[in-house]
């Protein structure tokens, strides 16, 4: 009995630390070299990373609009930071296309910087002031507001290739290892130098 116990253990710490190699992360950087196999990424800290890249990549770009887009009713993201008080301020949004909405819904720990959070939700409501526009989101658990000073980045997504996978290309890079292998199997990337924000 204290065998099979024993043998239980290994085998399913085996899986505890294959499902945590396998979970995704998130990469931000600025490509360095691009060809049919395998990127290289210098990242925001400074390193350089050579990585592989699935077979079914997914390439988006993220292009900046007009912040009079955000309309009420559509399915956005936001990336914020809590002040002192609590309050929510936005460091970027992002529309989601239509055929999008739902994904990833709710509010959530973010790593774009310390504290960040990010929110997917429904826009309920969206005023506008001399230095910002509050914008209130509803998600399936509960909703949030949130200031967005004039200036913070708008973005949508829409597919792309790899074309855009270019020397000094800015992007986020979703790196998963695979039968032992780091690659890269979703790529968010700008376009003549712009960053994607989130």
């Amino acid at each position: 009995m204290h065998r099979i116990l024993a043998i239980c253990v290994i085998l399913c710490g085996g899986v505890a630390v294959a499902q945590a190699a396998e979970t995704p992360i998130r990469l931000r950087g600025t490509l360095e070299r691009a060809d049919a196999t395998s990127v290289v990424v210098k990242t925001r800290e400074g390193q350089t990373v050579t990585l592989g890249l699935a077979t079914d990549l997914v390439v988006t770009e993220v292009v900046p609009i007009d912040p009079a887009a955000i309309q009420s009713g559509m399915f956005v993201g936001t990336t914020a930071i809590a002040g002192a008080d609590g309050s929510l301020s936005a460091v970027e949004v992002h529309v989601f296309p239509e055929a999008a909405r739902g994904t990833g819904e709710g509010h959530r720990p973010w790593d774009l910087r310390p504290g960040s959070t990010m929110t997917n939700a429904t826009v309920t409501t969206i005023t506008s002031g001399p230095n910002e526009r509050t914008m209130t989101l509803r998600y399936k658990d509960g909703e949030k507001t949130f200031h967005v000073p004039n200036g913070v980045p708008v973005v949508t997504s829409k597919a792309a290739d790899r074309s855009l996978l270019v020397a000094g290309a800015k992007v986020i890079v979703t790196e998963q290892l695979r039968d032992g292998h780091a690659v890269v199997t979703r790529m968010l990337v700008g376009r003549d130098g712009f960053a994607p924000p989130m």
